[in-house]
């Protein structure tokens, strides 16, 4: 029953990371030009041996047992207006969890996320405000792949630009909350935060440092050990590390790693991607 729970504990979690590191690179508090479309494809890879017990405890996982996640994740942005954005992101995972006397495998496409941004305002064109809702389709039948519930976000956003030791930089602040429909559907607050800095005067590398987490809540706080996905309460806080490089105007490529630092009900391990960016003008 140990490993079951340690499950539960842990795949829906790798799912939410996944999709937040294919948007780390993206900063998407700014305005994208009407007519301008973005396709991001990326991989990113998932790794862990440990996790965070209720009380925030890490401890090995039994049997020397490890969970990988291999995600493949495409994320689309096309500008309407002026005022309003269109996002959609969906990612196909390949998890994997094993140890001495039992492993499993499960594969497939996960949650369809697709949302309308509005930019609420500027400041001197300088700093911007937004606000995003999103829905989420759950596209499987597997239960080992996601809750299986429809769900909403609206999201808060606030982006900037300045300086820093003479070369340009950027932050960008974000919180969602994010409900699933039906019985006992979490209720999640998700934010993140990013500062990035570019290396040189041609805007061709920059580097950016992202906090963010997830913190889910629902009044069922039982596990169910026929359905090791289905875990609700959890929260967590990571650190990852961001490198970008931009070979001309349409087309960059970011690199990212990171790491939990804080937890609960929740794996302790690793995660790296790769993101390419594809800009195509359409006005």
């Amino acid at each position: 029953m140990t490993f079951i729970k340690t499950l539960s504990r842990f795949f829906a979690v790798a799912i939410l990371l996944i999709i937040a590191f294919t948007k780390i690179a993206h900063a998407g508090g700014f305005p994208l030009r009407p007519g301008r479309l973005i396709i991001s494809p990326s991989v990113s890879y998932f790794f862990a041996n440990s996790r965070w017990d209720s009380v925030g405890h890490k401890e090995a996982f039994p049997k020397n047992g490890h969970f990988s996640s291999l995600s493949y994740s495409l994320y689309v942005e096309y500008g309407i207006s002026r005022r309003f954005t269109l996002v959609a992101s969906l990612p196909y995972v390949i998890n994997k969890y094993q140890q001495s006397d039992y492993s499993s495998l499960n594969s497939g496409a996960t949650d369809l996320e697709t949302g309308l941004r509005y930019y609420l305002g500027n400041i001197a064109y300088k700093y911007y405000f937004s606000i995003q809702g999103t829905v989420i389709t759950p596209l499987y039948t597997n239960p080992n792949l996601g809750y299986g519930l429809t769900g909403a976000e609206l999201k808060l956003s606030f982006a900037g630009s300045g300086h820093l030791f003479g070369n340009n930089s950027f932050y960008v602040l974000e919180n969602g909350v994010r409900q699933y429909f039906g019985s006992a559907g979490p209720l999640q607050d998700r934010y993140n935060g990013t500062f990035g800095v570019s290396l040189d005067k041609k805007f061709k590398n920059q580097i950016s440092v992202t906090i963010s987490g997830v913190y889910s809540t629902s009044n069922n706080n039982q596990f169910n050990l026929l359905n090791p996905i289905n875990n609700k309460n959890f929260a967590f806080n990571q650190a990852s590390l961001s490198y970008g490089h931009t070979f001309d105007k349409n087309f960059s490529l970011f690199l990212t790693g990171g790491h939990f630092i804080t937890g609960r009900n929740t794996g302790n391990g690793l995660i790296a991607s790769a993101s390419m960016i594809y800009r195509i003008d359409y006005k």
